[in-house]
């Protein structure tokens, strides 16, 4: 594959079927039966703190064949202050190009751009097996926490990535997940029913 072949620019308004198409293929039956996540963009898209610049989509010789989105959320310091901080996702690249290196083209544009943008951290919920060759390091070791999760429980998922060098030096705290990723399966049961019938099946691995 030449790199030179792809593209990475703003998801257009008539992008938006076609990429919720693309994340549904790219996330079904690997976290669950079904997804849940071509409805949670649909969802996002909307929501105030959706960062429109930060919405890109991948293109190889101009095929759609991958997306990423960023939304604002904050850190509830342990001082009482609200730190702004970025979290990301979903992100995804059609099933037939994982693990071929456009993944990791996607993340650092994105990550790239959103450093331009002034934002100091993003914080997220993923494998540090990838993301780690991006920049990105376990929350906790930034004494950043999981919302709800427990104390002592497994944290592994949770990463962090500092934009702005020291950005977090001086914050302990909660993560707080936006709103809007909490979706109600039977609006995705609902939302689903557009798109062409896939078997849900439950395998080895799933998390839900």
């Amino acid at each position: 594959m030449n790199n030179n072949n792809i593209t990475i620019r703003n998801e257009r308004p008539d992008d938006h079927r076609a990429v919720e198409n693309l994340i549904r293929e790219s996330f079904w039956n690997v976290y669950r039966p079904g997804c849940t996540e071509h409805y949670v963009i649909h969802v996002l898209r909307d929501d105030p703190a959706f960062v429109k610049e930060l919405d890109f989509v991948m293109e190889l010789d101009g095929r759609l064949i991958g997306q990423n989105i960023f939304m604002k959320t904050v850190i509830n310091a342990d001082d009482g202050r609200n730190v702004d901080v970025l979290t990301m996702g979903p992100i995804c690249i059609a099933p037939e190009l994982k693990r071929k290196g456009c993944g990791k083209i996607l993340l650092d544009y994105s990550l790239e751009k959103a450093a331009g943008m002034g934002f100091g951290a993003v914080l997220f919920e993923g494998n540090i097996g990838f993301y780690g060759k991006s920049g990105f390091d376990y929350a906790g070791k930034f004494g950043i926490r999981y919302h709800d999760l427990p104390e002592g429980a497994d944290a592994s998922f949770f990463l962090c990535r500092e934009l702005i060098p020291g950005y977090l030096n001086d914050v302990t705290g909660v993560y707080q997940t936006p709103a809007g990723y909490y979706v109600d399966d039977a609006d995705v049961e609902a939302f689903d029913k557009g798109f062409p019938p896939k078997e849900k099946l439950k395998l080895p691995g799933q998390i839900f």
